[in-house]
């Protein structure tokens, strides 16, 4: 995990491949509040700790259980998606290390836990809205788990509801889309928009302030061998007109970024625990 200021990485952190327990653990979520904290999933449970790399809190997913959402509701609440069988969402009251409030999360098939859910964020409106990669849709709960929308979609990885009321989704397929409430597509970007760029697996999306759409662009399941990765880009920006802003692509040590799941743009206005940014 890396922060880049003028070009240059100025704070980063690492986590060990395997957990004390065994268990394989990755980068999947991650935000910086703005008291500098930062919260994060790491699929064997999930973790904030402090500018100063002190761990302020932490939740290890019990054996055969994986956590790739970490959303901060404030500064003091935290919302996970725990992978496995079942599959719950959980808000964590980080004042008194207990969990606030849960239901469990319908998967297409509840043994294969890695391919439940990437990403998932509870909403302006108090909803939570869940990319179901292996059932293929997103959908919307309200916090009784009861579904009160879904849109079709081959392996989403992420939905975000925007300030319009749009979702704008990513996808494994290599596409963003945005829809609106009846479902219709409204924008998106595929390998046509971008011809400049191979697009593999898109993760995460951040709809900027002004307008223009922020996306990582994950290429290990398309590029096996990790000696092709450098010629991949791992993050881009275009404009609503699908016109290529910048890409980074960014693998030679000291500064080698490596493949990008998740990307916060720390100048956007707004609160990030408090839901501001888009993403």
């Amino acid at each position: 995990m890396f922060i880049v200021r003028d070009g240059k990485v100025v704070w980063s952190y690492s986590i060990k491949l395997k957990s004390p327990s065994g268990g394989i653990q990755e980068y999947s979520d991650a935000t910086m509040l703005s008291n500098g904290s930062v919260v994060f999933a790491r699929m064997s449970g999930a973790t904030l700790i402090s500018a100063a790399k002190e761990v302020l809190w932490s939740y290890d997913a019990p054996k055969g259980f994986e956590v790739h959402v970490a959303q901060p509701l404030g500064l003091d609440r935290v919302m996970i998606i725990q992978n496995g069988n079942p599959a719950k969402m959980m808000i964590f009251d980080l004042t008194t290390n207990t969990v606030e409030k849960e239901f469990v999360l319908p998967t297409g098939n509840p043994s294969a836990t890695h391919g439940h859910f990437r990403r998932a964020r509870i909403t302006s409106a108090g909803t939570l809205i869940a990319s179901h990669m292996d059932n293929n849709k997103v959908a919307e709960y309200d916090m009784t788990g009861k579904e009160i929308w879904s849109y079709a979609v081959p392996s989403p990885w992420a939905a975000v509801r925007l300030k319009t009321g749009n979702t704008l989704l990513t996808s494994n397929k290599g596409f963003v889309r945005e829809v609106n409430p009846k479902g219709e597509t409204v924008w998106e970007l595929t390998q046509q928009d971008v011809p400049e760029i191979r697009l593999f697996s898109l993760q995460e999306a951040n709809r900027l302030a002004n307008g223009n759409t922020v996306i990582s662009n994950w290429c290990p399941n398309g590029l096996k061998n990790p000696k092709d990765w450098p010629t991949s880009v791992q993050v881009f920006e275009v404009s609503p007109d699908k016109k290529l802003v910048w890409a980074l692509r960014e693998w030679t040590e000291p500064a080698n970024l490596g493949p990008a799941t998740v990307i916060q743009l720390l100048d956007e206005p707004g609160i990030p625990e408090n839901g501001d940014h888009q993403r």
